[in-house]
């Protein structure tokens, strides 16, 4: 999903044209509908004019960067100004990437491509981190921040069955479509699969003590069936409970 800000009808559906054959386009006319937009939504890339009524794509970018909500979302500038001067200040406010108009739709599409390409790119990252040890996610600035919490609200409900995506949410102060959003744009995972990573990761630590039984630790991290327990468990490590705990 793009979500295009442009105050200018026909710029919106020049962009627009070159856009919905391959995504979903959202529209808003002025930097505050943009923002709004943005936070309802979630969308996995911006492109928002600089000036504008209301609110410019500067300001804009500012309060999207600084949101744990959108801080993940890429963001393009778009700007009739060419001096190198506005576009440092767009870069300074967090923005992805900066194109002067006019300017060829071939390149636009290239320069999303590359910056999806990107983003795909780390969520592979960060869900390697995760799978590696949850509480210790090396990753930067507002991402770190949330993926970290996200792990420490899950760990607190380790060995709670019924802990379900609406608290998770809850705990968040998101919405149970926004929480879906912004871990599938980070993790490439939904609540319920990043969920289940962390408890999974937990019982692995466990087996390799050889603490408990593999029934008693499937309980202890969640899990009501030690038959799903282990069909889960062989899914993300290739091995049973068991297979994992006798080479540990």
């Amino acid at each position: 999903m793009i979500l295009i800000v442009e105050d200018n009808e026909d710029v919106r559906n020049y962009i627009r044209q070159h856009l919905e054959a391959t995504y979903l386009v959202d529209e808003a006319e002025n930097g505050k509908l943009g923002v709004d937009s943005a936070l309802n939504n979630i969308p996995d890339l911006i492109i928002s004019d600089v000036m504008m009524p209301n609110m410019d794509g500067y300001e804009l970018c500012r309060i999207l960067k600084n949101n744990i909500k959108t801080s993940h979302i890429p963001i393009i500038l778009l700007t009739a100004k060419a001096s190198d001067e506005y576009k440092i200040e767009g870069l300074e406010t967090g923005a992805d990437d900066y194109l002067i108009k006019p300017f060829n739709s071939e390149e636009l599409l290239v320069r999303i491509k590359n910056l999806v390409n990107l983003r795909q790119k780390l969520q592979e990252k960060y869900r390697r981190d995760l799978l590696l040890e949850p509480t210790e996610v090396t990753v930067e600035s507002m991402e770190n921040e949330f993926l970290r919490h996200a792990s420490e609200i899950v760990e607190q409900h380790l060995s709670d069955p019924e802990f379900s995506i609406e608290q998770f949410a809850k705990s968040l102060f998101m919405t149970r479509a926004n929480l879906h959003r912004k871990l599938r744009a980070l993790t490439d995972l939904s609540p319920s699969q990043f969920t289940r990573s962390i408890r999974l990761k937990r019982a692995a630590q466990l087996l390799k003590q050889h603490s408990a039984t593999i029934t008693e630790i499937a309980f202890d991290v969640g899990f009501s069936s030690s038959a799903y327990f282990t069909k889960c468990f062989k899914e993300q490590y290739g091995l049973t409970p068991h297979q994992y705990q006798n080479i540990s």
